[in-house]
């Protein structure tokens, strides 16, 4: 199986906010920078080849002129595209098919009816509803007045999750589709006023998903580089050099 992501290019604030597919190809459409890495790393870790076409976010057209309203009448992404001109959208979706298409071999999901597969759905629902929205309302300035409040939820929220740590990744000793989702939106916090200090258990995990090689590949692709001491947090070559000449911390 093949693969092409269309990435919709965003840039990263320096400011701080208060079945089986077979032989088909399929094109993921996403955000470098904001979320939709995410598809781009599961592939990676999945062995699928990807390339990488860009959407204008101003015109919704990709860089060969086609119309992304077309593909997603919502007009946001991600969307997977097969051959046969079916689309599939919203990004848990979309990982776990990918994940289902690579019988054998590597496994970013649990066998189908089985407990460990529900427990990686719950993660996926968890981090959808109560972490990915809420945060990304933290970048948008329409929502300033109500940023503290969102950004006590999401506390909440990653208080919890650093109690439900079970090992290295969500869900014990195995990486999942889930653990490359929470890894994306965790990466946000240094732009959105959140110090992943307080949440150790959530640090470490980010520090081993950040040392995948699968991970490295795909934000590398992306032109995504590590900017803190640790190598834990990603954002754009051009941010990084910027940051490193002028001293701009996120």
């Amino acid at each position: 199986m093949t693969a092409a992501i269309l990435c919709e290019k965003v840039q990263i604030s320096t400011g701080r906010s208060d079945g089986p597919i077979g032989g088909e190809r399929d094109e993921t459409l996403h955000a470098p920078g904001r979320l939709f890495p995410v598809p781009h790393i599961v592939c990676r870790e999945l062995g699928i080849d990807v390339d990488i076409v860009e959407v204008d976010r101003a015109t919704h057209r990709t860089r060969d002129g086609e119309d992304y309203l077309a593909v997603n009448g919502n007009g946001y992404v991600p969307a997977l595209r097969l051959d046969g001109g079916e689309v599939l959208t919203e990004g848990p979706a979309i990982v776990q098919y990918l994940a289902d298409s690579v019988p054998g071999g590597v496994r970013l999901l649990p066998e189908t009816g089985s407990l460990g597969r529900s427990r990686v759905q719950s993660w996926l629902n968890f981090i959808t509803a109560e972490l990915h929205k809420p945060m990304a309302l933290l970048f948008g300035a329409v929502y300033a007045p109500a940023h503290d409040g969102i950004r006590d939820l999401v506390r909440k929220r990653l208080g919890w999750a650093e109690e439900r740590l079970v090992g290295p990744y969500l869900t014990g000793e195995d990486f999942t589709v889930a653990d490359a989702y929470l890894f994306v939106c965790l990466n946000w916090s240094p732009w959105i006023g959140l110090d992943l200090a307080q949440w150790p258990r959530l640090q470490a995990f980010m520090a081993a998903v950040a040392a995948r090689p699968g991970v490295q590949a795909a934000l590398g692709e992306e032109d995504l580089r590590p900017f803190d001491a640790g190598g834990t947090f990603f954002a754009p070559q051009a941010f990084v050099a910027g940051r490193s000449s002028s001293g701009v911390r996120p």
